[in-house]
């Protein structure tokens, strides 16, 4: 961080009232945003820092917020704002993780993923555009270009590091496999989805009502979709093991708990869990090429797994075939030549 930039911070803690605050820095994520636990006197809050020339967009964080408290949900609440400058003063709601949660209660999983699940019904018929103050946000489909060019990340990073001849023929191959494995789901609209809903962006809060016990995080780039996207981001986490039992029980809970039809909505969770395991690979992949981020191709395993069985699904078998004979596999020669292609 440039001294300018925490002159800049400083001049606006003070302005809003907390000039002797003492800030200590939260953990971060793959983005260019950073965080910071500011206390002064007996209160507490984050600042949020999403500088705008690093490609951060703090408006559509605030007005998504503001959305999402408007339905009673556990958004942070905003204390103060400066959006030219990239700077957010918001609710501190925590560090109990779902995923902290889980590992030193194991017993509390379930509960944990029930409350999960039955939030996302609530995000149904999302609006056109979300505001905060004097700012707009268009909620943008999440259509079949979104979808396609997501999954070509796993072309154009992850198979070209991994030594794969990625040709323009092969490119339309995989575009056209994909667009056929989401057709069921790449109209749909009426759910506001999240995009990154797992475990490391939920906060378990037991001491408020209803949905409001599940606090959200990181969802300035939701989009108007299919809602099985967001059952799979929670269920198929990158991050952390999730059960065969815990996935099925979970799923049918959603299913039962939204009333979808159980065949269609079945199919529609398997094409968006592929495409989205491939995204990953290929933005996982990204942070190590681009990024210098090494810890994140030690989580491709893992999502290579949940991929394999989306792939299971038989309205998938010709995505499957291409992925088998074109996508080099994550083994120990795949993930050294991809390490190595950085150099």
């Amino acid at each position: 961080m440039t001294a300018e930039r925490a002159a800049l911070k400083r001049a606006f803690l003070e302005r809003e009232g907390w000039r002797r605050a003492q800030l200590r820095p939260l953990s971060g994520d793959a983005s260019n945003r950073r965080y910071e636990r500011v206390a002064s006197a007996g209160r507490r809050a984050v600042l949020m820092d999403a500088p705008a020339e690093r490609g951060e967009d703090i408006g559509r964080f605030l007005a998504f917020t503001a959305y999402l408290r408007g339905l009673n949900l556990s958004a942070p609440e905003i204390y103060a704002a400066d959006i030219p400058a990239g700077l957010a003063l918001i609710e501190d709601l925590g560090d109990a993780l779902f995923t902290r949660v889980a590992a030193s209660h194991p017993e509390m999983e379930t509960t944990l993923y029930s409350e999960a699940v039955e939030l996302l019904p609530l995000l149904s018929a999302p609006p056109a555009s979300v505001s905060y103050s004097r700012t707009e946000a268009r909620v943008a489909a999440y259509d079949g270009v979104v979808l396609e060019r997501e999954a070509m990340l796993a072309l154009d990073w992850w198979a070209q590091a991994a030594g794969a001849d990625v040709s323009p023929a092969l490119r339309a191959e995989f575009a056209g496999l994909i667009a056929a494995a989401c057709a069921p789901v790449a109209a749909m609209r009426g759910h506001l989805v999240l995009r990154d809903y797992h475990a490391e962006n939920l906060i378990w809060l037991p001491e408020r009502r209803g949905a409001a016990r599940v606090g959200l995080l990181d969802y300035q780039d939701a989009l108007a979709g299919a809602s099985a996207y967001d059952l799979v981001s929670l269920l198929e986490d990158a991050r952390r093991d999730t059960s065969a039992e815990l996935r099925a029980a979970m799923i049918a809970r959603y299913i039962r708990v939204s009333g979808a039809e159980e065949t269609t909505f079945r199919a529609g969770y398997a094409a968006l869990g592929a495409q989205r395991n491939l995204k990953i690979v290929g933005i996982f992949a990204r942070l190590w090429l681009r990024d210098g981020k090494p810890q994140y191709l030690g989580l491709i395993d893992r999502v290579w797994a949940h991929l394999a069985h989306d792939l299971s699904h038989p309205a998938l078998s010709p995505l499957a075939e291409f992925v088998a004979r074109r996508i080099p596999m994550p083994d120990t020669a795949t993930l050294a030549r991809v390490r190595a292609a950085r150099a």
